[in-house]
């Protein structure tokens, strides 16, 4: 029988599904396909990974769903190219459909993908579904991208509001997102898939990983929360974060039905998704982002480079509260709060003078919404060098950002219970002297830059 692959990567759900959408609408017998990919697997350094067990445990709630409706989700581990090329001698695939990733790796795998499908005439259909906007959807009226966010943000606020305005329009869904943002009938939706006995999934021991005791956030976040985000999104102490991120990062959830929600709710928590459009943005036309500085100039910054305090910051253990109380965090739970990850990385790298990519690689390795765009967006916004960057000159005092934040030291004694004891270091460096070095190093820096460009 002739068949249409859909191909989940970052979309691990079946309701309010681009790809999956267009691949049932069009097609009359569809197979849901997951990739564990290898290529990514092995470079990861602990095998208990979070991230791991709840990609797996995702894959087992989409394979429940889909036996309830006859069918089921194939998965296969291994090199994404050599899976394709087994695929295609065991299946009858007449079109493979899937969602757009925008990350370097991720375009360069589906290139090569590509290219193994259309030497078998098979045509490789994307979409977009983890952001609102993609690549040159919001740009600058002559054409070249934003830069800068506020005026980011202004573009993709007019653009969703025109388009959502004209949802009849003579371009149709292909050039609007009018579509994406409407509940499809469940029962037609679904009838697509192919009926199957369930393929088997591999166990977390088949692909190398165990079981992380680490807990997930949960999907379900009280409306109340996000209407009242912007005066509670700054104290680590509050419930005040949705902490949805891992949900976004994996497409547990739609990006566009919290976009619709929050635009009813909270200007402040639309602004946090737009940002994610607006790093992915930067990372698609900037893709030199990922290994260096977006602003040139910054790549002459003399780093100090530190291993034994760079140790000291990813334990915890600086002597600054709010910093360290971020890293334990980090460490114990594969979250930070927003606010803290500002501070914590703006020490990193102004009052350490540790290179950014340090403390990204860290952020990686732990975070559970770990996002290239936006985790490297971030960190190259804290040390100055990055797009729409606080300037060199703007350095986070801790101890000022823990009296206006954590006045209470709730969140502080939370995660560093012997605070206020014996046994608590001193600082790493003072905050003063750590200021002007910070200063000096960096002046000196871009001097250099201007003269040697």
């Amino acid at each position: 029988m002739s068949l249409t692959i859909f191909w989940h990567r970052r979309d691990l759900r079946l309701e309010d599904n681009a790809g999956l959408y267009q691949a049932l609408k069009h097609n009359k017998t569809v197979l849901p396909l997951f990739i564990f990919d290898k290529q990514i697997l092995d470079k990861l350094e602990d095998k208990d990974d979070a991230r791991v067990s709840f990609i797996h445990e995702s894959i087992l709630s989409l394979q429940r769903q889909l036996k309830a409706m006859g069918s089921s989700i194939l998965v296969r581990y291994g090199n994404p190219g050599e899976v394709w090329e087994d695929l295609i001698k065991e299946f009858e695939i007449v079109n493979v459909y899937t969602n757009r990733d925008y990350e370097p790796y991720a375009l360069d795998r589906d290139t090569k993908v590509k290219e193994i499908l259309a030497r078998r005439g098979i045509p490789f259909r994307s979409y977009k579904d983890q952001v609102i906007f993609d690549r040159d959807e919001v740009v600058k009226d002559d054409g070249k991208p934003y830069t800068v966010f506020t005026p980011y943000s202004r573009k993709w606020k007019a653009n969703l509001q025109t388009r959502m305005l004209e949802p009849d329009s003579e371009n149709g869904p292909k050039k609007t997102i009018s579509y994406f943002l409407q509940s499809y009938p469940t029962d037609k939706y679904f009838s697509g898939f192919k009926k199957v006995k369930p393929f088997p999934v591999p166990s977390l021991e088949e692909i190398g990983f165990e079981k992380s005791t680490i807990e997930i956030p949960g999907q379900q976040v009280n409306q109340g929360l996000i209407r009242h985000y912007a005066d509670t999104r700054d104290f680590p102490a509050l419930k005040g974060t949705s902490r949805l991120g891992i949900h976004f990062r994996f497409g547990t959830i739609s990006i566009r039905e919290k976009a619709r929600k929050a635009r009813g709710l909270s200007e402040t928590y639309l602004n946090e998704l737009i940002w994610r459009d607006f790093y992915s943005m930067i990372l698609y036309h900037f893709p030199h982002v990922v290994e260096n500085p977006f602003r040139e100039k910054y790549r002459w910054i003399e780093w100090r480079n530190d291993p034994r305090e760079f140790e000291l910051w990813c334990q915890g253990k600086t002597g600054y509260p709010i910093v360290d109380a971020g890293m334990r965090e980090l460490n114990a739970t594969g979250y930070m709060h927003n606010r803290v990850r500002m501070i914590v990385a703006s020490f990193l790298t102004k009052h350490l003078l540790i290179d950014w990519r340090w403390g990204e690689a860290y952020f990686a390795r732990k975070l559970l919404d770990f996002d290239l765009a936006s985790n490297n967006g971030g960190w190259q916004w804290a040390a100055g060098c990055g797009t729409d960057a606080a300037p060199y000159f703007r350095i986070f005092n801790p101890y000022s950002q823990q009296k206006k934040f954590d006045k209470e030291m709730s969140y502080i004694r939370k995660w560093i219970p012997e605070y206020g004891q014996g046994e608590y270091p001193e600082p790493v460096v003072d905050h003063k002297f750590a200021r002007e070095r910070c200063l000096e190093t960096y002046k000196k820096g871009l001097t250099r830059a201007e003269t040697t460009d």
